[in-house]
């Protein structure tokens, strides 16, 4: 059975989508985790998510826009350096191992960070604006990963926003999906120019699927759901995908 015809990976995948855009992210860390365990090629997993992120990202910041949580101010600032960075980042050439080593590190960060979210509503306003330097230093740092790993970058910037105090949860996940559509889009430009973008069936397949579930989850997201928790749920997932790797590496 090939990967892209693989039932589990399939409904993972689906899953992923549906969680990860009714928080107004991508999935691509949670896409790149599942992909590992079915012997996919770096470059392939790191273009597929790449891909699944434009489209998840980009439905998901539509839902959150139409919601009313479009946040300006930090929706413009981020991408000026990142997308520059992910484009530099994508033009890189990883070794398999370099590239499973930092990719794990990130998702360590990740689900750890996930599983202490925290909430910050309409009644708890953000009382600081992020400094200039340190919004395009943050963004330049987070486009650079993105390119080289195959990542969108909105499950960093959007607990850093919350953890900075610079907006509320919701627009946040707004500001991360905005963030990750760009961002993707110059990370497959990168890799398309150094080589690196590959593209298989399991791409033909797997699109159509995060379309649907995003459309579904992203509209949960912005009206029902409570981003904290889901933020929590996703971080025990990927707890467990972090503890089997490392486990296995050392």
């Amino acid at each position: 059975m090939t990967p892209s015809s693989n039932p589990i990976l399939l409904f993972l995948v689906a899953l992923i989508a549906f969680l990860y855009s009714s928080i107004g992210i991508g999935g691509s860390t949670g896409y790149l985790a599942v992909m590992s365990f079915f012997e996919i090629e770096p470059n392939l997993m790191a273009t597929t998510a790449l891909l699944l992120n434009v489209v998840v990202a980009g439905i998901a910041f539509f839902n959150y826009a139409h919601a009313g949580y479009v946040e300006k101010r930090l929706l413009f600032l981020f991408p000026l350096t990142s997308i520059p960075a992910a484009f530099v980042g994508g033009y890189f050439r990883l070794n398999s191992d370099v590239y499973f080593a930092l990719l794990y590190i990130i998702l360590t960060y990740v689900s750890i960070r996930m599983l202490f979210a925290s909430e910050k509503t309409k009644n708890s306003r953000p009382s600081q604006t992020p400094p200039i330097w340190q919004a395009l230093l943050l963004g330049t740092a987070i486009g650079l990963l993105s390119g080289m790993v195959g990542m969108g970058g909105g499950i960093i910037l959007s607990p850093m926003i919350i953890l900075m105090n610079w907006a509320t949860t919701k627009q946040a996940a707004s500001t991360a999906a905005g963030f990750v559509f760009v961002n993707s889009l110059s990370g497959l430009l990168g890799r398309y120019f150094g080589g690196n973008f590959v593209f298989g069936n399991i791409g033909v397949i797997l699109l159509p699927i995060g379309i649907i579930s995003a459309l579904i989850g992203s509209y949960f997201g912005a009206r029902k759901f409570s981003n904290v928790w889901v933020q929590r749920v996703l971080g025990v997932v990927l707890l467990i995908a972090v503890i089997k790797f490392w486990a296995e590496y050392f």
